[in-house]
């Protein structure tokens, strides 16, 4: 490993699988993926809260089958304080340490977000009442291109601010493709005196409409540059997964050159890329075990 970049930490996103068969691919993977050591595993909650059964099922069984810290993702949709207290709480009493505090997605049939009246309104209200619960570290989101929602640049960063004002510990950014966004904003969060972790987010592309769909839905920029490279190559998988690894590889490579050491992987429950990913970066298993 080069010896001029400090040590990278990773973690991996995870979310709860719906049938047997992803169950098992999301089991592979994460057995896979845990010879790397990450720092922590998420495991996503559904818009609304609706996986919260399979989330809580996901976790427990990261706790009790492997010797990863599991970070399960809370958010503040459609549930009242109490509620949530007492799944943090729940949590807690299971060992979990970490926690993603969001303030979540509006329902499918929703026309924006509203806060739920008996709820926490925003995550920066998460953060802080999770915080009175128990000593959480807490992880929260960033906006490199800015939230769909914001008023603007400025209104955005403010929001980052109250959330680790609050007591998060670090954000995860949101996926982004050129790295001058996310450079563009560590600049910003430290020039508006931000001093914790920003980590970027980064989406191995296993396939490109679905990627285009998620990029619409969350304010994230498709370069041009990035559809030419995968133009016609819907019906090759085997193409597509070499031009993704090395899409991927180009970026982290790339930000482990202007200094970033951690780094959150978007896996959709698969392994391959993002395995092949962090032995670019250097972590590898034999580096976990010494």
């Amino acid at each position: 490993m080069n010896s001029d970049h400090p040590k990278v930490e990773v973690s991996f996103e995870f979310f709860p699988p719906n049938s047997e068969t992803m169950t098992e691919t999301l089991w592979k993977s994460i057995e896979r993926l845990a010879a790397l050591a990450p720092r922590f595993v998420s495991v996503t909650y559904g818009a609304d809260g609706s996986t919260r059964e399979r989330t809580h099922d996901a976790v427990a069984r990261i706790a009790d089958e492997t010797s990863l810290t599991a970070a399960p993702h809370l958010t503040c949709v459609g549930a009242e304080r109490g509620e949530i207290d007492d799944i943090a709480r729940q949590y807690w009493d299971m060992g979990v340490r970490h926690l993603v505090a969001l303030r979540g997605d509006p329902p499918k049939d929703a026309t924006g977000y509203a806060p739920h009246p008996g709820g926490y309104a925003y995550a920066s209200d998460l953060v802080e009442g999770l915080k009175k619960i128990a000593d959480f570290d807490i992880s929260v989101a960033a906006y490199p291109e800015v939230h769909p929602e914001a008023q603007n640049a400025i209104s955005d960063l403010d929001n980052l601010r109250r959330k680790l004002d609050a007591g998060a510990s670090r954000a995860i950014t949101q996926f982004f493709f050129g790295t001058d966004v996310f450079l563009r904003f560590r600049d910003l969060c430290t020039a508006a005196g931000i001093e914790a972790s920003i980590v970027p987010g980064i989406l191995p592309i296993t396939r490109f409409p679905q990627l285009e769909r998620f990029a619409a839905l969350c304010g994230a920029s498709v370069p041009d540059w990035l559809r030419k490279r995968f133009a016609g190559l819907d019906d090759d998988p085997e193409t597509l997964r070499m031009i993704a690894a090395s899409v991927a590889i180009e970026q982290v490579q790339r930000l482990q050159a202007e200094g970033v050491s951690e780094f959150h992987f978007y896996t959709l429950n698969r392994s391959e890329l993002t395995y092949a990913i962090c032995h670019a970066l250097g972590v590898r298993p034999n580096q976990a075990a010494a």
